[in-house]
């Protein structure tokens, strides 16, 4: 059953910070929880640590430094990963002393592991900084690391795009495109979770990078199974916990700033209740 491996965390870990059914938030600084966790333990892990850019839940340290502490965390996520599992890895930029403006994180990191980069997929969106002396950021990277180059868990009847032009299209009598839908591609266009008044988006938190729960339901759909044990060693605002619990997956999240637990707890238990009482309408209309 994959609630035992749900249990082997807690059992390993002890008391969470937080916890509802499927879902256990610890206090917990990442490396130091995931050392205490046993091998090959989880099936799909999807995070975006701090950029070192200045946020405030970060301090800018040596770029080396940074690599290195990147290179720390992610070998112990290599670790606690399934033989047919994956690591989902969404990051953006930072400034490179005397070399670079924007530099993408992607390429300091994407060779400091021993997973197998299978795919970079580009998370495109239109909300942004706007700039005047270059072209304005639209993107970020998501890195698709798997355990096994040749064999991994990928659902792509789970998260096909419906949105085909000529959907009913034939060759030899035959249709030409799946009638789920078309292969989404690696360019992702999901809308950013906004903040500002009249265009802040519905989800958004308190908390200052925030990444869309479409985003994650697409790597959690795609990347697992229900009933598989997701991980967010930076839970950040939740929303990887939030996906997890709408696609019947077990979750377990580390963060380090006790303001974010509180973010997280109330978020999940808003999800919650907004689940409880969609059922029970559902339920009434079915009377």
């Amino acid at each position: 059953m994959q609630k035992d491996k749900f249990d082997k965390v807690l059992s390993a870990l002890g008391r969470p910070a937080y916890q509802a059914e499927r879902v256990a938030i610890y206090n917990m600084d990442c490396i130091e929880a995931m050392k205490k966790l046993p091998d090959s333990l989880v099936d799909l892990t999807i995070t975006s640590p701090p950029y070192n850019i200045g946020k405030e839940y970060e301090d800018i340290v040596d770029l080396k430094k940074y690599v290195e502490w990147c290179r720390s965390w992610i070998a112990q996520i290599h670790r606690i990963t399934k033989s047919d599992g994956s690591f989902w890895l969404n990051v953006g930029y930072l400034k490179v002393e005397g070399k670079g403006l924007a530099v993408p994180i992607s390429y300091l990191l994407w060779d400091k592991t021993d997973f197998f980069l299978l795919q970079e997929i580009v998370w495109n969106y239109a909300a942004g900084v706007a700039c005047r002396t270059r072209f304005s950021p639209r993107n970020e990277k998501i890195l698709w690391y798997v355990k096994n180059e040749g064999s991994y868990i990928f659902n792509l009847d789970e998260v096909r795009d419906p949105n085909v032009k000529y959907p009913n299209q034939k060759k030899n009598g035959k249709l030409k495109c799946n009638p789920l839908g078309k292969n989404p591609s690696d360019v992702w266009q999901i809308a950013k979770v906004t903040s500002g008044q009249n265009r802040s988006s519905k989800e958004r938190t308190a908390h200052p990078a925030q990444f869309p729960t479409e985003m994650v339901d697409r790597v959690i759909k795609s990347g697992s199974n229900k009933g598989d044990l997701i991980v967010d060693p930076f839970m950040g605002s939740g929303s990887t916990a939030i996906s997890a619990i709408e696609n019947e997956r077990f979750v377990v999240g580390f963060e380090i700033n006790k303001q974010y637990i509180d973010i997280i707890s109330k978020r999940i238990e808003r999800h919650l209740m907004d689940r409880k009482m969609s059922n029970a309408q559902e339920s009434l209309l079915l009377e």
